[in-house]
């Protein structure tokens, strides 16, 4: 007994001693804060870029109705100091990847613990970690799925050493000419957004692509697109040009994207001879249906009818285009949000109007929102059971029993052993990951004549390698700085290609990020072509590259995603839920649905940009679940 009382007193002693970094203040992060003051943690420091959601607060406890639009992390912190005031609590609004927080400020720290909405962000601070050498417990919800693990430099493995889910995109073609299931039809009326009212992108054209392979050398199409120039066609002006001339009239861009690029798609025939054709709307004659068929639902769970669809294309039309216009400065656009009535309201009817056009099921407003938002609805039990084992987790790391750490994997149904908590032992570190390997490599595959060095940094190096401050020289024996981390040093190469830098197949650059603390050496392998129409793929195990032959010979090989570094054949899942984004990551055998992980844009105050997401196109499987 005495020496239970003895160990108990050291725990209680460290934990005092203690200073804990918090980072987000979401689902997990409230729950988390509330355990931490309730056992006695005296010292913790919160961060969160994010500001307060209305849909935050069934399950976020720390806030309430008179929060919404203030930072989390100040009010979780006024919350959580009503549980000990005695307790000190600092709270940043502000994103851990902004570069006051290097790793000196890491250093200062016992342990963090991540309660984090994104990949780049979650990479970032598992890096930071490792530099310190400070041990890092990760989290993370799903529905009724749950996860934490708890990381050591040299102990166990990094989050970085097994590959996330890969982003699943759709070719062009399919999303602009040939949909056939709900979310391509969701994705193109938010790319229709952005055309007419967001950020529009080149990537995300939703007029027909004349450029499709299967409907190479189509003479009527040809014809067509002649005659299409009088009703808007954007071969003559841009998506948003055009509809400013017509002052966004709702009629004329129904008229445009439901019936006149529909008769355009149609002159492609070549494209249905084994797919059932659209079918153009008419503004003055729409099928006669009624979501009032459909019984005691409520409102958002109905399936508008084609009709129904106008009506709320029309008033959605006039509110965005009344706040488009009063936008001033350099952001003189609309950002879609799932919790906007008007951007909902519009990629519901945009979605069902296309759907119908190509004889699709239609989807209610809420199942829109759910693939447009990319959510898994947020269960606040699991957020609570999550936080209670991080807490278990840092108790063992508190008194150095790293061996006695655990994966643990909360479930939504019992195991073989009948039970819902599973705890597996910690893995060791992948002897080939990019990133806590003791000589991190990684091989990209892309076009050199093609990749410019601006893309390469934006896509590779930021995107799928989430560094932040990269510094980047050719290993030619010159020394010559592609990307410097300098501001205007290197800004003459941003728009030229790889090759004009001597850099062709089997050229190795050396990379740096000197905020990370972090060197990567890179192998460049030339391709022509990528597979699903990639612009690149990386790939941190040089074995996965065989020569063609080889591979055809030995079967299909597992394939790598642009923004997944594969760096073991472990199975790994990624999920994201609402708003809070939080994630799992889960061992392939569970007998659970195939769910990935997708971003949300965050909002923040004070004009503060946030620098954790991407955005992504979906995939929804065939049992409803989001995939990326």
């Amino acid at each position: 007994m005495a020496d239970v009382n003895v160990a108990t007193n050291l725990l209680e002693d460290s934990i005092r001693k203690s200073k804990i970094l918090v980072v987000g203040a979401g689902g997990i992060g409230c729950e988390l804060l509330k355990n931490l003051v309730l056992s006695g943690f005296n010292d913790i420091l919160v961060i969160d870029l994010d500001t307060i959601d209305v849909s935050n607060l069934n399950r976020q406890f720390l806030f309430q109705k008179e929060h919404v639009g203030k930072s989390k992390a100040v009010i979780a912190r006024e919350s959580a100091l009503g549980f000990n005031p005695n307790v000190t609590i600092v709270a940043k609004h502000d994103s851990v990847m902004n570069s006051e927080y290097n790793v000196t400020f890491f250093k200062q720290f016992t342990v963090v613990m991540n309660a984090l909405d994104n990949r780049a962000a979650r990479s970032h601070v598992n890096r930071m970690c490792l530099a310190a050498n400070v041990p890092l417990i990760e989290s993370g919800t799903a529905g009724y799925l749950g996860q934490v693990t708890a990381i050591k430099k040299g102990f166990s493995e990094c989050y970085d050493c097994n590959p996330k889910a890969g982003q699943k995109t759709f070719p062009g073609c399919t999303i602009r000419n040939t949909p056939s299931e709900p979310i391509h039809c969701i994705v193109w009326a938010k790319h229709l957004f952005n055309q007419l009212f967001g950020e529009a992108d080149p990537d995300e054209d939703v007029s027909p692509d004349t450029a499709d392979p299967e409907a190479a050398g189509d003479a009527g199409s040809v014809a067509l697109l002649n005659q299409a120039s009088e009703a808007g066609n954007v071969t003559r002006v841009s998506t948003r040009a055009w509809a400013q001339q017509s002052e966004y009239d709702p009629s004329k861009l129904f008229g445009k994207f439901f019936c006149d690029d529909i008769k355009y798609l149609l002159s492609m025939d070549k494209l249905w001879t084994k797919r059932t054709p659209p079918i153009p709307l008419s503004w003055d004659n729409l099928p006669d249906e009624s979501s009032d068929q459909q019984g005691g639902l409520i409102k958002d769970q109905k399936v508008w009818s084609p009709a129904e669809c106008v009506q709320a294309l029309v008033s959605s039309i006039k509110i965005l285009y009344q706040r488009f216009k009063e936008l001033k400065g350099e952001e003189s656009f609309l950002i879609w949000d799932k919790d906007d009535e008007a951007s909902m309201d519009f990629v519901t009817a945009c979605s069902n109007l296309r759907s119908h056009v190509f004889s699709i099921p239609k989807k209610s407003r809420f199942d829109v929102k759910a693939m447009a938002g990319n959510i898994i609805p947020a269960i606040a039990t699991t957020n609570a059971v999550i936080a209670g084992l991080i807490v278990f987790e840092a108790f063992k790391i508190l008194e150095g029993k790293w061996e006695e750490c655990r994966h643990v994997y909360l479930n939504s149904k019992p195991n073989a052993l009948n039970k819902v908590i599973a705890p597996s032992s910690l893995d060791s570190a992948n002897p080939k990951c990019y990133v806590c390997s003791p000589h991190p490599e990684v091989t990209v595959l892309l076009n050199v004549s093609q990749m410019t060095v601006q893309s390469f940094e934006d896509k590779v190096l930021r995107g799928a390698l989430h560094m932040i401050s990269p510094d980047v020289m050719v290993d030619d024996g010159k020394g010559t700085v592609l990307i410097s981390s300098e501001e205007g040093e290197t800004t003459e190469n941003m728009t030229k290609v790889l090759s004009d830098f001597n850099i062709s197949d089997g050229t190795r650059l050396r990379c740096e990020d000197f905020h990370q603390e972090y060197d990567l050496n890179i192998t460049i392998i030339h391709r022509e072509n990528l597979e699903e129409n990639r612009e690149f793929s990386v790939i941190a195990d040089p074995s996965q590259l065989q020569p063609k032959a080889a591979v055809e010979s030995s079967g299909p090989q597992p394939s790598t995603s642009s923004s997944m570094p594969a760096s073991s054949t472990k199975a790994t899942e990624s999920v994201e839920i609402d708003d809070d984004l939080d994630i799992i990551f889960q061992k392939g055998d569970e007998n659970e649905e195939n769910q990935k992980e997708p971003p949300i844009r965050k909002r923040s105050i004070s004009g503060q940009a946030d620098i954790g997401s991407a955005s992504k196109k979906l995939r929804l499987s065939e049992n409803d679940i989001i995939e990326l």
